[in-house]
């Protein structure tokens, strides 16, 4: 079987946890930043899982994460 080829756009945006979950950064943290509070900028920054329904596509895109 031939090598896989990565989708270069999601292997930027997406890694894998320990234990095989999507782990993405939050949306809404590049503009228009004025009316958002500090306290909801804040938590954009951490990241989060994201959900099981586009898990299995995600990691079909990056195969050797």
């Amino acid at each position: 079987m031939p090598k896989l080829k990565t989708h270069s756009g999601a292997k930027k945006r997406f890694k894998l946890s320990k234990t095989g979950k999507v782990i993405r950064a939050h949306a809404n943290k590049s503009h228009i930043l004025n009316k958002k509070s500090t306290k909801r900028k804040r938590g954009l920054r951490k990241t989060t899982v994201a959900d099981k329904t586009n898990a299995v596509a995600i990691k079909r895109l990056i195969p050797y994460k």
